[in-house]
């Protein structure tokens, strides 16, 4: 307990109350005490104290009175009513003015200490468990990355990641921040070996008896669901991680229940040219190639990679024979974003609806760019909470509340996730090579080959290959490729931002999420 925490008592009958404060002071409190709300008021002005209990009925201004002027002082400080009157209209008023807490008179010590701890010393005590909690289950964790784990066992062990992540932020405590830092980098080494293991041998003909990833993520995850007659949102929300997806679900569990949650492991490289059109077209990227020449962009190609996601998917459809109605609309813009607002009714007629919104991905763009953006989203805290202060005020959210008002099922997912890059890897190539950080591909590249994932023969990763010497280069955990010309102006320009193209937990391990009305 904090020996510091200041409390202000204000009751008439203070006197009375004595016992009550001689018993705080011993636990370690430092009490204030008046008789009235205006000393009271004068009070929470001179010391500022931590929290104050507040007798409802005193002489000259009121409690409530007292209450209301106390909060214009200090807004965070913490009230506790105590009141003889149960009545019904002062309980109001007072939680109308945002009371912290309140008790009925007479009250005993016990009751008085109960609630400074649930309300000083919740932070604490919170932190104190959070922390003893994590230790336990760093060994469990630590326990299965050493294991060979399959990969619904890499699904749990991410889950498990991502949740003490988010529980040690809100701690107080940062002793254990670095040694859950080391534990996820373990993770992620551990993954790409697994990745690289197992990724060629992924995407081979196995029906469906092989994970689903991309390609076959509408056939395997989405297309099951249209078979109820209900309209069902297919919402990918461009570049959005596991973390980010916990970060927005009680938002949207609001309007919405969770029917299942899952993630699907993507393809490579893990950036929208690829794992998109992937996932409408239902075809790896050299069988997309193959299947519409004029329409695959290979890297070196002038002009935008995702053109043709909407014929890509409505061949899928026919493919699959899914004969109901299909809209496809792409949301790049605010003004994008209202004008699919206003067309949600008429999207209910439909069987499915693709709703492709692209706001993660421009703001990983843009804090690489714009040193304010990079500020606002300094780390995968600030990250997680600027991805949900924009979907609280989004017009996708907009739109999901009025798709929660009808019958339907709603499928929130992404294409790939990001990961923040930290440590520089030597790469060479011609002025054809890509410009992505994470994968490059081209000919005549050097690096270390111990440094990444090589796939020297593109096609045996499903990956066009536009001359013999072609070959895709990917980076592994939270490396980028940095030319050696230019060196440090890559390392201190790019270290620490949000990246993806390579091999992470945060880039290929993506939510999967299937949403129905209340």
């Amino acid at each position: 307990m904090n020996e510091k925490t200041k409390i202000l008592w204000a009751d008439d009958e203070i006197d009375l109350l004595k016992p009550h404060i001689l018993f705080l002071e011993q636990k370690g409190y430092e009490m204030i005490t008046v008789n009235n709300g205006n000393a009271a008021v004068a009070k929470s002005i001179s010391e500022r104290p931590d929290l104050v209990f507040l007798d409802e009925n005193m002489p000259g201004i009121s409690g409530l009175e007292t209450l209301r002027q106390i909060k214009a002082i200090n807004p965070d400080v913490k009230v506790v009513m105590i009141t003889k009157s149960e009545e019904e209209y002062i309980m109001d008023d007072a939680i109308g003015s945002q009371i912290a807490d309140y008790l009925i008179k007479p009250v005993n010590p016990n009751q008085i200490l109960h609630s400074i701890k649930k309300l000083i010393d919740k932070s604490r005590l919170v932190t104190e468990k959070t922390t003893q909690n994590y230790q336990q289950d760093f060994r469990n964790i630590s326990m299965m990355l050493m294991d060979k784990l399959s990969l619904d066992e890499w699904k749990d062990a991410y889950n498990k990641i991502i949740y003490w992540e988010m529980e040690l932020e809100k701690s107080t405590d940062k002793s254990m921040a670095e040694v859950f830092e080391n534990q996820k980098k373990e993770a992620n080494h551990n993954f790409c070996k697994f990745v690289t293991q197992n990724y060629i041998s992924y995407l081979q003909p196995t029906g469906d008896n092989g994970p689903v990833m991309s390609h076959n993520l509408m056939r395997r995850k989405v297309v099951p669901l249209l078979s109820d007659n209900r309209p069902t949102f297919f919402i990918l929300i461009d570049n959005l991680r596991l973390d980010q997806w916990r970060t927005l679900a009680p938002i949207i569990k609001e309007k919405f229940k969770i029917e299942e949650e899952d993630q699907y492991l993507t393809i490579l490289p893990t950036t929208t040219q690829y794992c998109r059109n992937a996932i409408f077209s239902g075809l790896l990227p050299s069988e997309i190639e193959k299947r519409f020449p004029t329409k695959w962009s290979n890297d070196e190609d002038e002009g935008g990679k995702n053109n043709y996601e909407e014929d890509f998917l409505n061949d899928l459809m026919q493919r699959l024979r899914i004969t109901g109605k299909t809209s496809y609309t792409k949301v790049t813009n605010l003004d994008g974003g209202n004008a699919m607002v206003n067309n949600i009714p008429n999207m209910f007629k439909n069987q499915l609806n693709v709703i492709v919104y692209n706001f993660v991905d421009a703001l990983s763009h843009a804090r690489t760019e714009v040193s304010v953006v990079r500020e606002l989203a300094e780390n995968e805290a600030a990250y997680r909470s600027v991805t949900e202060s924009w979907f609280k005020h989004s017009p996708l959210w907009e739109a999901m509340q009025m798709i929660a008002e009808k019958n339907v099922k709603v499928v929130i997912t992404t294409d790939h996730g990001s990961i923040r890059v930290k440590k520089p890897v030597k790469v060479v190539g011609d002025k054809n090579t890509n410009t992505n950080l994470r994968y490059k591909q081209g000919k005549s590249l050097k690096y270390e080959a111990k440094e990444v994932f090589e796939i020297k023969k593109p096609e045996l990763a499903f990956l066009p290959k536009v001359n013999m010497s072609q070959a895709f280069v990917v980076c592994k955990e939270d490396d980028f490729f940095a030319y050696p010309n230019n060196y440090n102006y890559y390392v201190n320009y790019y270290t620490n931002t949000f990246q993806h193209g390579g091999i992470s937990l945060e880039e290929m391990m993506v939510p999967f999420i299937v949403l129905e009305n209340k």
